[in-house]
């Protein structure tokens, strides 16, 4: 039997019980729906959102060097030489581009495949969350001959676009630093931004990840990675200090507008491991692209007896 409860009778539900919150002001009040959590890994997650988008710029070919730097304010500073985020008015809101970009939620370039043909992170809100978690918020970018640069503060515009230059180059610099009112810890760890940095230049090869900061010591560190190999030098770089049975088997292919890359190699431990990735994205679970693969595999064991399954 189930026991009823009462109804306060100064809990009324009526449309006044209806909160409405604008992007922004959504994000601040529920981070954890955007970034997991408000703890290391959340705050970590905010560095992530921003190297994606530039990511996404070297994989639709433009730039292949991208810089992440820790400042000794706890601030962040991501740089890329993509094509810079637009900075022309945007019709719809008759705000700039890059103002529409960071300050309002699923307005960017990767709904369609028209800008970018395959991208990671979370399409069209990532760098508008990372901006609204943040205490304050700077972006340049280097476009048409000139840069730009705009001022942000927990999400809202501060300044208005303005050209502060001119410019042989082109690219983007986003620099943020997390609002202690949003997060219990605000100090970046470098070593665990760079194993993501090293793990990002070996899923796109070619493309050169920096990373620079000023050690508890006051020194500076700085490291560089760049993998002509891509995931066969990942696979290679797994295998380090065991004893291989053969070379890197290595395949990739396109079909439908969807690209698969698989790399392996057997070595003599009886321990598998497995890492499987979407548009950068680290997949814990697996997901169909391993199934498909673990499937095709036992399909091709039982045809070829002496053929092995991963």
């Amino acid at each position: 039997m189930t026991e009823q409860i009462a109804p306060s009778s100064s809990a009324e539900y009526t449309a006044k019980s209806i909160e409405v919150l604008m992007d922004m002001e959504a994000v601040r009040k529920r981070p954890a729906m955007y970034i997991g959590d408000t703890g290391f890994r959340g705050l970590h997650h905010l560095v992530e959102e921003v190297v994606a988008n530039s990511i996404d710029e070297a994989m639709a070919g433009y730039g292949s060097e991208i810089h992440v730097k820790l400042n000794l304010d706890g601030s962040v500073t991501v740089t890329d030489y993509g094509r810079g985020i637009p900075v022309d008015t945007h019709e719809e809101t008759g705000l700039p581009a890059v103002q529409v970009v960071m300050t309002i939620l699923h307005a960017g370039g990767k709904f369609s495949h028209n800008a970018y043909k395959v991208s990671g992170g979370l399409h069209g809100v990532g760098v508008s969350v990372v901006n609204a978690l943040s205490e304050w918020c700077e972006v340049q970018v280097h476009n048409g001959g000139f840069i730009w640069r705009q001022e942000y503060e927990r999400g809202e515009a501060r300044s208005q676009l303005e050209k502060v230059g001119t410019t042989t180059i082109t690219g983007t610099t986003v620099t943020f630093k997390p609002d202690p009112d949003v997060f219990s810890e605000t100090g970046f760890n470098h070593d665990f931004i760079s194993g993501r940095l090293r793990e990002l230049a070996f899923l796109n090869k070619g493309v050169m990840m920096k990373l620079s900061s000023i050690g508890a010591d006051g020194m500076p560190r700085e490291e560089a990675f760049k993998y002509d190999g891509g995931i066969k030098a990942y696979v290679q770089s797994l295998n380090e200090g065991k004893q291989p049975l053969h070379d890197v088997i290595y395949f990739e292919k396109e079909q439908d507008g969807l690209m698969v890359e698989i790399a392996m190699q057997y070595n003599t431990s009886y321990v598998e491991n497995v890492l499987t990735f979407a548009n950068n994205i680290k997949t814990h679970g697996g997901g169909t692209h391993l199934s498909g693969f673990r499937s095709a595999s036992r399909a091709r064991s039982t045809t070829t007896p002496r053929s092995r399954a991963l």
